[in-house]
């Protein structure tokens, strides 16, 4: 079933054209991502189907009666809201619903009471708040009363996240959804769209999030769409596919392009009579001959300072706000050439560590001793030091005129602006001009050209596009000085880092000598193995002979068992009782909202005793 239809999309800002008759669309059920270089128009053409913006020429056309939620990079929320108001504003009909219960409790209208009441039954709406809160905390937003003009942005989005993700709309449209999210929530939320009946469109950089949820790709590529029916591996094989054929029928068109000009030269009095079909196709063929596929050949050469053997030397640090622990007694000596990846809860110290090792804030105990040779080079997440109101190349010119490259090479400004893929018609366009991704990358750019021998990237991948990932990839393969990676992409940790620094909380800092898939194939089968030594009926291996007979319930356990087995009886019956006055047999609003509380707090005690109850069966 066809939900989605893209008639005939030409977008463009100024001379710049994005991308001109595109025609595509999207089923039932489809999980679409769309791929292009930075400052093609993804984000652009997801505003046009999400109905944000409107294409020069073309329209959009959804079926009747689809629901559609988007998730734009940088949303809006109402300042004047709470995080738990901020979700309710949502147009979803549940949402109402329970909104109107609400306000109905208040006003001590019975009437209204019982209308609302009713309303709740039959959206069965009850435990529909608890999911809400379920989901928020999910993505690490606890504190439901908080004002979102509290908010930081990464909590922003992550509300903006869960409020289209609550909706369950028939078309979900996400334009970076990893973004600010740690990552136990990437493969929360990976888990989650994958079980979703939504139809999913996405723009997103996270490589290995787009190959296990997306099952189509459409990528924009020299103003035109294409489509391929497969995750992100399928679409590299047949990307490179498509570019071998396209080449070849360039060069093919080429060839014929010069038998047709000799053709059409010869003998031009009498070209009325030559035959007017070829004459037609010779401009087709001309303009077929003169294209090109775009091949961007992107490589990051630069020049590091030389590094002498000391680097940073880490002793027993420590740091902590109020009673919050982020760093114990944690001690480190840094080696040239080690890549180290980080990975923790979002809050848990990660950008304290770097703010220490740079020196940005202070530590509360321990020392740190510095090399002599040693030039830092820091990449940071947010607020990007970048003058918006000045052209791109006067961001170059302040920091050098001549740039050094690991070749010997000394490029200028204009060169080396055209090295990282900003063409000369850029030069002089103003940084605010610029999509997010195309800032990230003259951000990087500033970063690279001090020289450094010690890298630090806090979320270098967000908002770069693929390509200048995968060279950004390759050159931290062979940089000889340190990297040390904050990052949630889990593709790029794995390429990239060649051990972790994990953050376990409460100040503990564990090395893991692998990369990001390594460790969670070790914690899967450390957290297995302590499951099953806490079920398992075997012997420990230095008894001789292992008994069959089954572990029986201590008279403790057995006790236990019993009382389980009254309480959650005792607990259901409640919970059916409560069911029936809030279906219409108690009329008080004060008697009712705490009926609902108690009814939230009774699903909790019977899925915790129930849970209780089936490791205790397992000894019976």
């Amino acid at each position: 079933m066809n939900y989605l239809q893209a008639e005939s999309i030409t977008k463009s800002y100024g001379d710049l054209v994005l991308y001109s008759d595109l025609n595509f669309s999207v089923e039932k059920g489809q999980r679409v991502a769309i791929v292009a270089n930075n400052g093609a128009g993804k984000t652009s053409l997801l505003r046009i189907l999400a109905g944000v913006d409107q294409p020069d020429t073309g329209n959009v056309i959804i079926r009747n009666d689809i629901s559609l939620s988007y998730l734009p990079q940088e949303p809006f929320l109402n300042a004047n809201l709470t995080v738990l108001e901020e979700v309710f504003a949502s147009a979803n009909q549940t949402m109402l619903v329970i909104k109107e219960f609400e306000e109905a409790c208040l006003s001590s209208d019975t009437q209204r009471i019982d209308k609302a009441t009713q309303a709740m039954e039959n959206a069965n709406a009850w435990d529909y708040e608890v999911r809400i809160k379920q989901t928020l905390s999910k993505l690490n937003i606890t504190n439901f009363s908080q004002p979102i003009n509290e908010l930081s942005g990464g909590q922003k989005k992550r509300l903006a996240l869960a409020k289209v993700l609550i909706n369950e709309p028939d078309i979900l449209i996400l334009d970076e959804p990893t973004n600010h999210l740690d990552l136990n929530m990437i493969e929360w939320l990976e888990d989650l769209l994958n079980a979703s009946k939504s139809t999913l469109i996405m723009v997103t950089h996270d490589r290995y999030f787009l190959d296990r949820v997306c099952n189509i790709i459409y990528e924009i590529d020299n103003r035109q769409i294409f489509k391929y029916k497969g995750n992100y591996s399928y679409y590299l094989e047949k990307r490179e596919e498509r570019i071998t054929n396209q080449n070849i029928e360039i060069e093919k068109a080429r060839q014929l392009y010069k038998k047709e000009l000799d053709w059409i030269n010869r003998m031009p009095q009498a070209r009325g009579t030559k035959a007017k079909y070829r004459i037609d196709a010779f401009d087709d063929i001309k303009a077929k001959a003169f294209s090109e596929v775009k091949r961007q050949n992107l490589q990051i050469d630069m020049q590091g300072s030389r590094l002498g053997n000391k680097i940073i030397d880490i002793f027993n640090i420590s740091k902590k706000y109020g009673n919050k622990v982020l760093l114990n007694d944690f001690s480190y000596k840094f080696m040239r050439g080690e890549k180290i990846g980080i990975v923790g809860a979002n809050g848990i110290g990660k950008s304290t560590l770097l703010n220490i090792i740079t020196g940005a804030i202070e530590y509360d105990s321990g020392h740190i001793e510095i090399g002599s040779t040693l030039n830092i080079g820091y990449y940071k997440q947010e607020h990007l030091p970048l003058n918006e109101n000045k052209r791109v190349i006067e961001i170059i010119q302040e920091i050098a005129d001549d740039i050094d490259m690991n070749d010997g090479r000394h490029l200028s400004p204009t060169q080396y602006l055209n090295y990282f893929m900003f063409p000369h018609d850029m030069h002089y366009s103003l940084v605010s001009k610029l999509s997010g991704g195309e800032r990230k990358r003259l951000y990087l750019m500033t970063v690279l050209m001090h020289n450094p021998n010690f890298l630090i990237l806090d979320e270098p991948t967000n908002d770069m596009d693929i390509l200048t990932l995968n060279v950004l990839e390759d050159f931290l393969q062979q940089f000889n000085g340190c990297v040390i990676i904050v990052s949630h992409d889990r593709y790029f940790m794995d390429k990239v880092v060649d051990h972790l620094f994990v953050f376990e909380g409460d100040g503990k800092i564990k090395d893991f000598p692998g990369n990001y898939t390594q460790y969670r194939e070790w914690r899967a089968a450390k957290d297995e193995a302590e499951k099953q030594k806490k079920t398992s009926n075997i012997k420990p291996q230095n008894v001789k002979e292992r008994s069959t007979e089954k572990k029986k319930m201590s008279y403790k356990e057995t006790k236990e068992f019993e009382q389980l087995s009254t309480d959650i009886e005792k607990l259901e019956t409640e919970k059916a009782e409560i069911e029936n006055l809030l279906s219409g047999g108690e009329s008080d609003a004060k008697k009712i909202m705490e009926l609902s509380q108690r009814f939230d707090l009774i699903v909790k005690e019977i899925d915790s005793k129930t849970e209780r109850w089936l490791e205790l069966s397992e000894l019976c």
